[in-house]
């Protein structure tokens, strides 16, 4: 019993010494990069996946092999693949290649946007706190509700006639 005793003690100090106070250091983020500098990172956004490469450039975006305002012709779709240069301030300094595939026009411009930011944060570190508080390393999980069998489509019923 007393051995006991005194192990949990040994434990407790050896428990308290290591959590003196100091926070634990973790170790800085790496840049992760491929054989030709790029950073790769897959994007997700209702039913939209899209894979990213981005290296060093001068701020070409190609998307499903046709340039960023041929394939999202629509300002607002162009805006939303803006965004994570804009929050870094790394404006026309990257160029990015993705091919995107599923969900409509909007879901594949969220899933691009998804895939720029976690490759950004891939390629520079030090980039991560804000697009972290920006919100956009976090996939947007609403995906569309499936339809229910009894109802018209997933929650809207079918006219109910009282005779």
């Amino acid at each position: 019993m007393a051995d006991e005793i005194k192990t949990l003690e040994g434990l407790e100090a050896a428990v308290t010494e290591n959590n003196s106070g100091a926070d634990i250091d973790m170790a800085p983020r790496e840049p992760v990069r491929d054989a030709l500098g790029r950073a790769y990172a897959t994007g997700k956004r209702k039913d939209a996946v899209a894979r990213v490469w981005i290296k060093p450039g001068s701020g070409k975006v190609i998307v499903n092999g046709k340039p960023q305002n041929e394939y999202f012709a629509r300002p607002v779709l162009q805006m939303i693949l803006a965004q994570p240069f804009g929050i870094t301030g790394t404006d026309g300094q990257f160029d990015v290649v993705a091919t995107v595939k599923g969900g409509g026009l909007s879901g594949q411009a969220g899933a691009v946007k998804h895939g720029v930011s976690k490759a950004l944060q891939l390629y520079d570190p030090s980039l991560r706190g804000a697009l972290k508080a920006a919100g956009f390393l976090t996939r947007d999980s609403r995906v569309v509700e499936r339809k229910k069998y009894g109802k018209a489509k997933a929650r809207k019923s079918f006219q109910f006639s009282k005779r």
